[in-house]
């Protein structure tokens, strides 16, 4: 059998300026077989618990609350709820992953989400104190149907929590790595607050934080419902981003040319090394890294293969590029030149989990948002 190819467009709306790509892959054919498991990031680890303390306090939720999650996954974030004593659901559309949420005790739904389930997880479970979605809302091809599902299963005095990576640190930063078929659409404050207020939902508030290279954390409740005051931070981006340009096109033009020059420099860097006789291998299977690998042409030739702490992805090929996928403990087999570091946003932890490559000498490559060895 052929290894299927979709095209790769992002195509930006001159009226909201949604972000898209124009050609999907279905969902049901993304999760069908999932691979990849929160629970395997130490660093995304501590992120949900601090999440966890942060809203049980400020939204004083307690043992007669309900949370619901959005893309629970497996269980990496509502389990830190559990032992709260609060009342949890996940809903979670990859079989495999929920199967070990649920080994943990955790009660989860196997749906993806919309309108019709949040219907009915409201009439048979109750409407939700606490809705929340960590890197979810830009994984659905139909953004209304979703947002209007959240609008059906919230309290009227209920919060919505949302983390979504922010397209204009995608765009300042550089990271075309992560546009790719499981994400549908890349979002800013300003489009995400003209959705949500089309659904009776207004943002009251918005952090900035680091994960996954720069994601916002928007705050939603019914717009009906004004007991949470709107805070300053909401206006202070929306201006920003219209400053920035993230209403005009040219920003995005600039984009496309900025993504050419990063191709090939990291294409230069990767042609010298082999010249010069340098082995080069890779650190992780992410699916950022199958858009960069596929864009520049990088095939075995360059680097022979990636290693993966994930089990679940051990022993198979990156797609497109056929690169093997091996155990972590590869690479102090071989001891490679160059460890290429695909999941870039992880660079830190990743350095201190192979610290061990710079005994032999080995250094450390991250891509983006330019081309950095570290020694």
């Amino acid at each position: 059998m052929a290894e299927p190819f979709y095209p790769l467009h992002a195509r930006v709306c001159k009226e909201c300026f949604l972000v898209q790509l124009d050609e999907f892959v279905s969902p049901k054919e993304v999760f069908n077989d999932y691979a990849y498991f929160s629970s395997y990031s130490v660093s995304w680890l501590r992120h949900a618990q601090r999440y966890t303390d942060m809203a049980a306090e400020r939204f004083n939720l307690n043992s007669s609350s309900l949370v619901v999650e959005i893309a629970s996954n497996d269980g990496y974030l509502l389990q830190y709820f559990v032992e709260k004593g609060i009342l949890v659901l996940g809903v979670e559309p990859a079989a495999n992953v929920a199967e070990h949420a649920q080994a943990k005790g955790i009660n989860t739904m196997v749906r993806f989400f919309g309108r019709d389930t949040a219907q009915h997880i409201a009439t048979t479970v109750g409407q939700a104190d606490l809705l929340l979605g960590n890197n979810v809302l830009a994984h659905v091809p139909d953004i209304n149907d979703f947002v209007g599902g959240m609008q059906v299963l919230l309290k009227p005095e209920g919060v919505i929590t949302m983390e979504f990576p922010h397209l204009l640190r995608l765009i300042e930063g550089n990271q075309f790595d992560t546009i790719y078929h499981e994400h549908f659409s890349y979002l800013s404050f300003n489009t995400v607050e003209r959705i949500f207020a089309h659904h009776g939902l207004t943002l009251f508030d918005v952090e900035e934080v680091p994960t996954h290279g720069g994601s916002l954390r928007i705050f939603a409740r019914h717009t009906a419902h004004e007991a949470q005051l709107v805070t300053e931070r909401v206006a202070e981006l929306r201006e920003r981003e219209v400053e920035a340009g993230i209403l005009d096109l040219a920003l995005y033009a600039a984009f496309e040319e900025k993504t050419k020059e990063t191709k090939r420099k990291l294409l230069d860097f990767l042609i010298e090394a082999a010249r010069a006789g340098k082995k080069v291998a890779g650190y992780g299977a992410p699916g950022k890294g199958n858009t960069l690998l596929n864009y520049c042409g990088i095939r075995t030739d360059f680097m022979e293969y990636t290693v993966d702490l994930s089990p679940h992805k051990q022993g198979n090929f990156l797609p497109g590029t056929r690169i093997p996928i091996l155990h972590p403990n590869h690479i102090k087999e071989t001891k490679p030149d160059y460890v290429l570091i695909l999941p870039w946003n992880l660079r830190e932890e990743i350095m201190e989990q192979m610290a061990e490559v710079r005994s032999w000498g080995g250094k450390f490559v991250v891509p983006i948002p330019e081309v950095k060895v570290y020694d």
